[in-house]
């Protein structure tokens, strides 16, 4: 049995499998039992049931078969890294050339294990990019830390804009700030209005205004 402190990790890795081969996926899926601190949390069949679990489930890891019907393992991992760039893949195949390991590696691929693997060498892998796993974590959770900062400090900035009804170009930096998020709130956006209209930034305005239509419909 491995121990979580073998992994180096502070909390429980969670694992994606991605396999078209029945047994495969299920002889995985035995193999990281034997790891404690490790959770399969979605298992998929192609590639592209791959990416949509990947963005229900939000692994840490993804164990990835390259060829696989409709979309290959190499696209699938190409797609869930634009989305999650802190995951790490680990490929498995049955093809030893070098060529392959070297286009699975240039997709994204951290690890590459050789079909059939043995339960050692998965668990050497895992140990290996637990590291990897713990540092992305907690860079994303300091990244996000950052931005809710940020974005408390834009909106007590844009709170005290609006209650002086300032519209200059300092303020209009401001709720633009504002704007770039899709969610923002719809009166930053008509504050923003405003500003364009004193500014007579038509072009701004414009593409402003229509955004604002869609939100009421």
């Amino acid at each position: 049995m491995v121990n979580e402190e073998q992994l180096q990790s502070p909390f429980p890795l969670r694992v994606l499998i991605a396999d078209d081969n029945h047994e495969t996926r299920r002889s995985t899926r035995l193999m990281l039992s034997l790891i404690s601190g490790v959770r399969v949390v979605a298992i998929a069949q192609d590639g592209r049931e791959a990416v949509e679990l990947a963005r229900q489930h939000e692994p840490d890891i993804a164990i990835m078969d390259i060829k696989m019907p409709g979309m290959n393992g190499l696209a699938a991992i190409r797609s869930i890294l634009q989305e999650r760039p802190e995951m790490v893949c680990i490929v498995i195949s049955g093809e030893r050339e070098r060529p392959m390991l070297r286009e699975a590696m240039a997709a994204g691929a951290r690890e590459y294990l050789i079909k059939p693997f043995t339960s050692d060498q998965l668990i050497i892998a895992i140990r290996r990019i637990s590291q990897i796993v713990t540092a992305n974590r907690l860079q994303y959770e300091e990244a996000g830390r950052l931005r809710h900062e940020r974005d408390a400090y834009l909106l007590e900035l844009a709170t005290e804009y609006a209650r002086n009804r300032r519209t200059d170009t300092k303020a209009m930096a401001i709720y633009e700030e504002l704007a770039a998020n899709p969610r923002c709130d719809p009166r930053w956006l008509n504050a923003l209005a405003l500003i364009y209209v004193v500014h007579k930034e038509w072009g701004k305005l414009k593409g402003l205004a229509e955004r604002l239509e869609k939100l009421e419909r």
